[in-house]
Parts: C-alpha cells; sequence; structure tokens
C-alpha cells in the first residue's frame, strides 16, 4: 500500500512541468530587469529597458525603475541619496513624479505587483 503513496508525489512534480503551449518565451530568472519587463508588458505596460548595465527600465509614462543586485544594495543607495523621490520595492527603486494622474496611479499599482513578484 506504500507504493501508490510514493508514486503521488512523482506524478505531482511531473504535471507541474506541463505548462501550455500558448505560454510566452522563457525569460532567464535570474536577469531581474528582464522579468520584470516581460511582466509590466503583459500587463499592457510599454517599457524601454536602458542603463549603462541594463539595469534600468523606463515606462512610457515617464516613470523609471532601477535594479540592485540586493535588497540591501537598493536601500544603501536611498541612504546615500541617490533614491531621492524613489520608493523601494525589494532590490529595485521606483522613481515617481511626486503628484500623479489616476491613471499613472493605475500604472504604478501593475508596476508594483511586478516589482513585488520578484
Amino acid at each position: 500500500m506504500k507504493r501508490p503513496l510514493l508514486a503521488l508525489p512523482l506524478v505531482l512534480i511531473a504535471a507541474s512541468g506541463c505548462g501550455s503551449s500558448d505560454a510566452g518565451p522563457k525569460v532567464d530568472e535570474s536577469d531581474t530587469p528582464g522579468v520584470a519587463l516581460a511582466c509590466l508588458e503583459q500587463s499592457g505596460i510599454k517599457a524601454t529597458r536602458t542603463g549603462e548595465n541594463d539595469n534600468q527600465l523606463v515606462l512610457d509614462s515617464g516613470q523609471k525603475i532601477k535594479f540592485y543586485l540586493t535588497a540591501a544594495e537598493a536601500e544603501a543607495a536611498q541612504f546615500q541619496g541617490k533614491g531621492e523621490g524613489a520608493e523601494q520595492i525589494g532590490s529595485a527603486l521606483l522613481f515617481v513624479d511626486p503628484e500623479t494622474t489616476k491613471q499613472q496611479d493605475d500604472t504604478l499599482h501593475d508596476v508594483e505587483i511586478c516589482l513585488a513578484d520578484l
């Protein structure tokens, strides 16, 4: 009777690897800006990848996201005055204008969700 119990985890593992054939292209999970860009695009938010090391995203609506290797590095950048006006979300700093419109707020909400999921 123990064999069916052992087989169940194997079946679950095999089933979890199955996916739909219409899934988007695979994204390198270690490429945080790339993962964020893919998430933004899925949410209908247009952005361009920029920066010296391709570690920044600039949204068409004007906001900027700068990525660091770790959350501690992003926090340190804020303490050093490099993140004024930015919201830290994990290893990213999201730079926003002090005043936003309702449409920008909706976009920023979706951006925050994408960054929080990294």
